[in-house]
Formats: structure tokens, C-alpha cells, sequence
């Protein structure tokens, strides 16, 4: 099965990318899922079908062509199925504070029931071989490092912390529950959390597996936007992710020759350079400004047919370069990540366990580390181009 997860700034059109890639793979003869891992979905939208009759599906996949379905992951069926006892012990604890039951169900969706509920869709799907490609319709840029990120932040959580917070709470929760304003969690409560764990588990080497799994971005020829589309290469090269194509949507078409454009196509025109110039030799694709919105599948298939122009397979694996790698030269040993538009000043390092964790930002990437170099820390680094280069020493 192959996966390819669309990302970009909020308004660039990647639904809309994402769908005619969806309606182009189908055309090709694969089985094709679209599914939105965004909160605010507008897929059902983008394929312009009546609300009432793609919402009352609850968030199973919809066929809306031949060899081709939609999906939208509906929150408050996937609460019923995967989430009750961890729901339900928050929803108590809140209404304890005041809280009006309905508030309080609303408030015990937390951030990331969506992205791990996608993530367990994900393995079913693998598992079951149902599709031949899942395309994933991620949320905007921030939320979707969230989601790439939930498997290493859960597998963390259950190997460093759940066992002694369950064993712990098993032992205290008698004498907690006479003393403590609000009740312990049970233990079903901790039951479910390793249940969802099971059920995602082996998903972040799904993801890291570029000939399974490959991220495109999609943006528009707009400084801010470059400037978005930059720091997602980068988290995303840190989660361990491959990128291999750039998509810059709605680009001033040749034929429009309006003088009050001239300052947008000018200012287009220098981005779309730098754009090229910053991710070479990744793909970069154009697609131009449409006279039309893209709704409903007859102009979902032209935008398609304009963005695979020259009669690619948007299924093709097409780069499988890792971004970060474990090198010996010699007697010394370092981890070498792709690092592009970051300075050395952006970054830092420290040894965990047997993990190196890199921090660019507000982001953080754990790296496990194979034997030889476990016991290992990071004694200097230095950017070789655009290649961080960690050399670790005993």
C-alpha cells in the first residue's frame, strides 16, 4: 500500500491537491482512499456532495468513483469505538469543576484524538490491503507535524512512563480515592490507552518508509508562505519523513495581462526562482490560477490533468533519500541529517538514554540510536551545506 500525506500553510489549495491526485490514481486503475485528517474538513466539500448525505456516513470510507472513496474521520464515532474509558474518566473529572455535562464532553476532545483515530485507519487499512494507495489530507502545517509525530511521542509515553504511572496508581488508588478530590482513573482506563497503542503500533515505520510513504507540500508563490513551507521540510526531515514533491498552486496564468496583476506576477514569479532554487532537485510542479473554483469531480479530474500534465503516476516512487543517516569514518562516528534552510545557531543537541535529541524551534526530534554509538554523545557539530553533521564520542 502506498501513502502520501499533502501538507501546507492553511489555504493553499491542498485539499483541492489532494483530491485530484485521489481522482487521478483512480483513473489509473489503483484503489484510492482520500482521507481528511483535518478538524475543519472541507474534503466532502471539494468533491462538492450534499452534506446530508456524506455526513450521515459517520466517518466510514464513501466510493464517490469508480476505484475511488473518501473518508472523513468523524470524532465523535471514533469516541465511541476507540476512546469510552478515557472519555468518560475526563468527562467525570471535569463536571466535578462545575462543568455542565455537555461542556464537559465537548472539552474531553482533546488535541490528537483525530490524528491518532487517522493513524489506526492507517495500520487497519495496511493490514487489510482494502487500498493500493491512502492519500492523507492533512491539517495545516503545525497540526500535521502533530500527527507525523504522535507514534514517537506514544511509543516514548509507553515505554518511560505508563507501566509506573499504571503499577503506581493500581498501588495508591484505595487510600487516593478517600483522600483526593476527584476519583483515580480504573484501571480499564489504562487498558484502553495500551489498546490504542497496539492498535498504531509499527505505524511510524510506515511512515518513515519512503518506498511506502512520501510527503508533498503544497504552496503558493507568496514569501510567508515560502517561508511556512521551509520549516515543514525541515520538521518533517526530522521526523524522518521524505518529501518528494513541491506543489505551488495557483500561479497568474500566462494569458492574463491586466495591469493591475503586474506587481503579483512580478512578486510571483521571484518566489516561484527561489522556490526552485531552495528545494532542487526535488520536484517542483506549477499549477495556475483557475477561472472557476475546483468543486465536484469534472473539474477535480482538469485540475488533475494539469498537475500530472506530463503523464506521471502520482503513485511512483520517485525519492527515497533518508533524511538523516549513521556514518563510521574511521574511529569516529556521527549522525548526519538534512538540515535545509537552517542555521547552526536554529539547532540543539543533547544525549538522552540512548536517543539524540535535535531541537529546531519548538520542535523536537528523538533519534534512536543503534548499539555502537548508544553509549555515545555529541561532542561538536558543524553544517556541511545543507547536511548537520553530529560527531558523537564515547
Amino acid at each position: 500500500m502506498r501513502i502520501l500525506l499533502f501538507s501546507g500553510k492553511g489555504g493553499v489549495g491542498k485539499t483541492s491537491v489532494a483530491a485530484a491526485t485521489g481522482v487521478k490514481l483512480a483513473e489509473r486503475g489503483y484503489r484510492t482512499l482520500v482521507m481528511s485528517v483535518d478538524p475543519a474538513h472541507s474534503l466532502a466539500d471539494s468533491f462538492d456532495l450534499p452534506g446530508d448525505l456524506f455526513h450521515g456516513r459517520t466517518g466510514e470510507p464513501m466510493a464517490v468513483a469508480d476505484r475511488l472513496s473518501i473518508q472523513e474521520v468523524n470524532i465523535q464515532r471514533e469516541i465511541k469505538v476507540h476512546w469510552d474509558a478515557i472519555s468518560s474518566y475526563i468527562t467525570s473529572l471535569l463536571r466535578t469543576s462545575g462543568i455542565s455535562a455537555v461542556e464537559a464532553e465537548e472539552m474531553a476532545i482533546f488535541p490528537g484524538m483525530e490524528e491518532l483515530s487517522a493513524l489506526m485507519y492507517v495500520t487497519q487499512y495496511r493490514r487489510t490491503q482494502q487500498f493500493d494507495v491512502v492519500i492523507l489530507d492533512c491539517a495545516p502545517t503545525a497540526e500535521s507535524l502533530r500527527f507525523v509525530s504522535l507514534p514517537t511521542t506514544l511509543d516514548w509515553y509507553m515505554k518511560h512512563v505508563f507501566s509506573f504511572e499504571r503499577k503506581l496508581l493500581r498501588a495508591i488508588r484505595p487510600i487516593a480515592n478517600r483522600v483526593a478530590p476527584v476519583e483515580m482513573p480504573k484501571d480499564e482506563y489504562f487498558q484502553n490507552i495500551a489498546d490504542l497503542f497496539g492498535k498504531i503500533e509499527g505505524v511510524d515505520k510506515l511512515l518513515e518508509d519512503a518506498n511506502i510513504t512520501s510527503v508533498r507540500l503544497v504552496t503558493n508563490a507568496e514569501k510567508m508562505v515560502l517561508r511556512e513551507t521551509q520549516r515543514a521540510f525541515v520538521y518533517f526531515s526530522l521526523h524522518g519523513l521524505t518529501v518528494d514533491q513541491v506543489i505551488v498552486n495557483r500561479l497568474f496564468p500566462a494569458e492574463v495581462h491586466d495591469e493591475f496583476f503586474s506587481d503579483w506576477r512580478a512578486l510571483q514569479q521571484k518566489t516561484l526562482a527561489e522556490i526552485e532554487a531552495y528545494f532542487s532537485p526535488i520536484a517542483v510542479s506549477k499549477v495556475p490560477l483557475f477561472r472557476h473554483e475546483v468543486l465536484g469531480l469534472d473539474r477535480l479530474r482538469e485540475f488533475a490533468s494539469v498537475l500530472y500534465s506530463s503523464g506521471e503516476d502520482p503513485a511512483a516512487v520517485t525519492r527515497t533519500e533518508r533524511p538523516y543517516s549513521f556514518v563510521r569514518e574511521g574511529e569516529q562516528y556521527q549522525v548526519r541529517l538534512r538540515m535545509p534552510f537552517t542555521e547552526k545557531r536554529e539547532i540543539g543537541l543533547f544525549k538522552k538514554n540512548d536517543e539524540l535529541v535535535v531541537e529546531v524551534g519548538t520542535l523536537r526530534r528523538h533519534i534512536g540510536l543503534p548499539t555502537t554509538m548508544a553509549a555515545m554523545h555529541p561532542s561538536k557539530a558543524r553544517m556541511e551545506h545543507d547536511v548537520l553533521v553530529v560527531e558523537m564520542r564515547s
